[in-house]
């Protein structure tokens, strides 16, 4: 179905503009002529219509609590909408709830209508909402992934929190760096001449003198290494091999594997409870993960899961989870009391993934001060032995 913006007059020969769905031109005539109006112009702006806006965890959480709030307390689902259209400021979300507001009128389902609206929902919510649509238990669905997107989000900020403080650190550092390299130690250069200087020394000066006859190389180089860097994370084989090396990684491997087992085993748990089958289940959970080397074991996972082998006994090789999210799926299967103990696994990881998070600053933070006291140590040393060798000569005299 395309969409056209088109201009047309009535009988009145009065210009009428306006957008409209159609199949193709002809039928936008056809449509048109059912209002009394007759076409002079159109232009399919179905890729310009097309929603390009992604909502984040905290606004997906807040859609969803919204959509089951209203529903639970008996509101339609057009009415939720027209009052979520009227309080939305946001306009980019604005514009989504009002598409979604036409689609619904149109008799759209609002799996259905959020589907049409680009990248705004990933397909976990769309796929929940459907089920929650079948069962007939729309507003319940709506607020458990409310709550799970409130968790994403809590445990993505705590995420972004610890990888932060290095990052400061580093540039913190490369701050200092320059100031030492193009301030300090240039104001050295001529006591150091005709003095036997330390091979430390030597080699910090030369950085110093290169830095500043070609700071611009240093830049565009830094610039360089960085797009590579970036280029390189697109190619599917080497991203597999980078995921790899994130779940092995001594102390930070643990605790990515912590926030992986969390992620997986919440989003199974949503779906599993909505009464979706376990391999379709499987299917979308795995893309939640965001790891490309779990996922690609996934596959398997699958493969065994159609031969008739228990969900734990399938994903008892998966390497990159956490080995108790595979006994406590055993236990449950055996207890006859899978979809609890489900529950409860996400809950106890969603703690786990937060404390991995904490973990994570108080692991990161000493080692980050301890590189940048090192090397100012390394710098400072350089500059004091040079200075020292020159008041022993001179003490010689």
């Amino acid at each position: 179905m395309a969409t056209f913006k088109y201009v047309s007059k009535d009988m009145s020969s009065k210009k009428v503009k306006g957008t409209l769905e159609a199949e193709d031109e002809q039928e936008l005539i056809r449509k048109l002529k059912d209002q009394g109006l007759f076409l002079i112009d159109c232009q399919d702006i179905t890729k310009q219509s097309i929603n390009k806006y992604k909502l984040k965890y905290n606004e997906l959480a807040e859609f969803s609590r919204e959509v089951g709030t209203m529903l639970g307390s008996g509101l339609s689902l057009i009415r939720t909408f027209s009052i979520m259209c009227r309080r939305e400021d946001n306009p980019k979300i604005k514009k989504i709830y009002e598409n979604i507001y036409v689609k619904l009128q149109q008799g759209f389902t609002l799996s259905a209508a959020m589907e049409t609206q680009g990248v705004a929902f990933p397909p976990l919510m769309i796929q929940m909402f459907r089920a929650g649509e079948a069962s007939g238990q729309m507003d319940k669905t709506a607020l458990i992934m409310s709550n799970q997107y409130t968790k994403d989000h809590r445990i993505r900020g705590k995420t972004k929190s610890a990888m932060m403080y290095p990052i400061i650190l580093i540039v913190v550092t490369i701050a200092v760096l320059l100031i030492v390299y193009l301030g300090v130690l240039p104001s050295f250069f001529d006591i150091f001449v005709n003095v036997d200087l330390p091979l430390i020394t030597k080699i910090n000066i030369g950085i110093s003198k290169f830095l500043q006859g070609y700071w611009y190389l240093v830049i565009l180089g830094f610039i360089l290494l960085v797009a590579l860097f970036l280029a390189l994370l697109r190619v599917p084989k080497i991203r597999l091999e980078v995921d790899k090396m994130k779940v092995h990684i001594p102390k930070f491997g643990n605790l990515m594997v912590t926030i992986y087992t969390s992620r997986f085993a919440r989003t199974l748990c949503s779906l599993y409870t909505s009464g979706m089958s376990i391999v379709n289940a499987l299917n979308i959970a795995k893309s939640t993960i965001g790891n490309t080397y779990i996922e690609s074991q996934f596959d398997e996972v699958i493969k065994k899961i159609r031969n008739g082998e228990s969900l734990s006994q399938s994903l008892k090789d998966v390497d990159g989870f956490d080995i108790k999210l595979n006994s406590s799926i055993y236990v449950g299967e055996e207890s006859g009391r899978l979809e609890t103990m489900l529950t409860s696994l996400a809950d106890d990881f969603d703690f786990d993934a937060e404390q991995a998070s904490e973990r994570m600053v108080t692991l990161i933070q000493p080692i980050m001060i301890i590189i940048l006291a090192v090397v100012i140590c390394l710098i400072i040393i350089s500059v004091l032995l040079p200075i020292y060798t020159l008041y022993n000569n001179v003490g010689n005299m």
